[in-house]
């Protein structure tokens, strides 16, 4: 069965620590591909810049 694994982050370090942390349980004969995406924002009344980092991993289960 072909499985997705989901991960949102707001820095993309813990994005990457989490990812690892799962891919180290899977094997590597299962891993199928990963998507990755990063979105920016402007926080109007601040004037900050926001970022969110996500991926997908797309395995066999």
């Amino acid at each position: 069965m072909i499985q997705v694994k989901l991960f949102d982050r707001e820095h993309e370090k813990d994005l990457e620590k989490e990812m690892n942390r799962f891919l180290k349980g899977l094997d590597e004969k299962s891993l199928l591909d990963i998507k990755y995406n990063v979105a920016a924002m402007t926080e109007e009344e601040q004037e900050e810049q926001i970022y969110c980092f996500s991926a997908m991993i797309i395995y066999k289960a």
